[in-house]
């Protein structure tokens, strides 16, 4: 029996297989060379401007940014004949002026244009330290480092000057997040090693650092990522906000770096190979998140499963046991089940292991059809997105057996983010409606509008599709934990029957180690458990596990 955790914090990129066409089939396609006209990537050369743009330019210079808006907008529409190098100064400056009116989603419409037309556009360098400064205000669902990725990557380090330093680093940390996005691993680590320690952009960078060498299977530069972060923290000479959680998320981080690292699977046999020193660094790391963090249930979980591959199982099952206390009656981890059922099995202890497996399908079945119940009601992605508001706000209508797991599920920092970029858009529109009758009734009104409402709709749309996407894995993880758990009541029906399989003698035989044992050295005290939690003492619990096998 191999039963391992499910726990991996990353995703492997997928592998697509390109199947070529046969030879019989190729001879079917014919193709006409036609030839493709080169884009003209030659910006026009602006003539003498209007009066009406010229009017324009001195109304944003005197920041009245309605008037110039209005103004502008004319221009770019061909009212004033002005031609196509004035019509693009007029788009640049329409887009400024929209900035200056907090109208964040019509200014990026506006510089996504200039950007698609590269460098036949005359204001295309002028555009890109826009862009980061937009970055500062819009959420990262708008979208703003694909449009940084338009641009050459040579052209960045024309702000590699001692006066545009700030924004420097923040547009190759951004170009950093367009790289990883794309896939382009090496090239992304290269640009996140530019940001200079000095940066706010800094931890950020590293921190993306670190998971593009793990998305690469490269353990040493990643731990070497998370333990700068670290550094970085302790010296307080970066600008960091949230110190305290970036300290935790750093620790986290190493830890499953650590715990990947230690189990070895031979890719010809199969077999795992754990790594002791690197196990125990996992747990050193893990023990290092505090337990005011909001990952120090996560790291209590993930460390359970660290104890029982080093057959500490005492310790083990005393993570689950804090994990179970009232303390955390919110808390979904149903895989401990897993790790408890296991635990009891390898020790031989059977009639522990059935009944911790019967309590899991007795709590987790019903929960599994709750869910697959309530997402049946929702069809499509902007009803799952209402479904997504109500959960939040704690209006939806959920049995209270799963009010807290859907809440918890969907509340992650990327589904947040999501969210908060809808609430911008419906801000702007609020602000859209506070601006004179004159104004919303302009070329320009109607402009904003459209931006605004096409952007909220595709917004809408992404946001109930990512979380629809996490509501079916929270069904699939726990249908995956159901099939394990049932392969271990299998395993211990087998046990009963005809004796442990090889694989399980071997567990069994290193649980014979009194691993199961509760040792206590001078620095702690054993005060047995009497039904009643203590804060203080949640994380310090442990099992004494009786090893049976053989009796």
């Amino acid at each position: 029996m191999r039963v391992t955790g499910l726990f991996h914090p990353w995703v492997l990129a997928a592998v697509a297989c390109v199947m070529p066409l046969s030879a019989s089939a190729q001879m079917d396609f014919e193709f006409e060379e036609t030839d493709v006209a080169e884009p003209d990537l030659t910006p026009p050369t602006p003539g003498e401007p209007s009066a009406d743009l010229t009017a324009a330019i001195r109304l944003y210079e005197a920041s009245k940014f309605a008037e110039a808006a209005m103004a502008l907008q004319r221009v770019v529409d061909g009212e004033t004949g002005d031609d196509a190098g004035n019509v693009q100064k007029a788009q640049f400056f329409l887009a400024k002026s929209l900035y200056g009116l907090k109208f964040y989603q019509s200014a990026l419409a506006i510089f996504d244009e200039i950007t698609r037309a590269s460098l036949g556009h005359l204001y295309f360098d002028e555009t890109l330290q826009w862009l980061a400064q937009l970055a500062t205000q819009l959420p990262e669902p708008a979208g703003i480092t694909d449009r940084i990725g338009r641009y050459p990557l040579a052209r960045l380090e024309t702000f590699n000057t001692p006066q545009t330093a700030n924004l420097y680093n923040h547009l190759v940390f951004l170009m950093g997040r367009y790289l990883y996005g794309d896939g382009d691993f090496e090239t992304a680590i290269e640009f996140f090693q530019k940001v200079q320690p000095t940066s706010p952009f800094y931890v950020e960078a590293k921190f993306f650092e670190g998971i593009t060498h793990v998305r690469l299977r490269r353990a040493r530069p990643a731990i070497a990522a998370f333990r700068t972060i670290l550094e970085t923290v302790d010296r307080g000479k970066t600008p960091i906000a949230d110190k305290d959680r970036i300290r935790n998320l750093a620790w986290i981080s190493l830890a499953r770096v650590y715990y990947t690292a230690a189990n070895r699977v031979d890719p010809e046999t199969g077999d795992t190979d754990i790594n002791g020193q690197l196990l125990g660094q996992a747990v050193e790391s893990w023990n290092q998140v505090d337990q005011g963090s909001e990952y120090w249930l996560d790291a209590l979980f993930e460390s359970a499963w660290a104890f029982f591959i080093a057959n500490d199982h005492s310790r083990a099952l005393g993570n689950v046991h804090s994990l179970n206390s009232p303390f955390f009656a919110g808390a979904y981890y149903p895989e401990s089940a897993v790790i408890k059922a296991v635990t009891f099995f390898v020790n031989c202890q059977y009639d522990n292991a059935l009944a911790t497996i019967g309590k899991f399908h007795d709590r987790y079945d019903p929960i599994a059809a709750q869910l697959e119940e309530t997402l049946a009601q929702y069809e499509d992605n902007t009803a799952f997105f209402e479904f997504l508001l109500k959960v939040r706000s704690g209006e939806a209508e959920l049995p209270e057996s799963i009010r807290g797991i859907v809440r918890s599920s969907l509340s992650d920092r990327t589904v947040l983010a999501h969210v908060e970029y809808v609430r911008v858009l419906e801000e702007e529109s609020k602000r859209l409606d506070a601006m004179p009758a004159e104004f919303q009734d302009s070329a320009v009104g109607a402009r904003i509008l459209a931006d605004i409402e096409l952007a909220r709709s595709f917004a809408i749309d992404q946001t109930g599709d990512l979380t629809r996407g996490r509501y079916n894995r929270l069904i699939n993880d726990l249908g995956d934990l159901a099939l394990q758990i049932d392969t271990v009541e299998l395993e211990i029906l087998t046990a009963q029957r005809e004796g442990l399989s090889t694989e399980a003698k071997a567990a069994a035989e290193i649980a014979a180690t009194g691993q199961g044992e509760v040792v206590v050295d001078e620095e702690h005290q054993l005060w047995p458990f009497d039904g009643e939690y203590w804060r203080d003492e949640l994380g310090f619990y442990r099992q004494r596990v009786t090893h049976q096998c053989g009796r």
